[in-house]
């Protein structure tokens, strides 16, 4: 089962609230996506605490659901 861009920007928009997020369907399957995030809960983190971040607001659809996502974060 495929995802919509509108439910995985919900999901992240949930889990940061100031977050500024775009979101590109790579394929036009609903499989394939690059999401950019930018939110200032990303502050002093890595680039992989960053992106594990916003997996864990997935809540395990990455993989499943969301075949892949290519991610770019960062803080304002």
């Amino acid at each position: 089962m495929a995802m919509n861009a509108g439910d995985i920007e919900t999901m992240i928009k949930q889990a940061f609230p100031d977050a500024i997020v775009e979101i590109r369907d790579l394929a036009g399957d609903g499989d394939h996506y690059a999401a950019r995030v930018v939110s200032a809960s990303f502050a002093g983190k890595s680039r992989v605490e960053q992106q594990r971040m916003v997996y864990d607001a997935l809540k395990g659809k990455v993989g499943g659901d969301l075949h892949a996502l290519a991610l770019q974060t960062s803080a304002p």
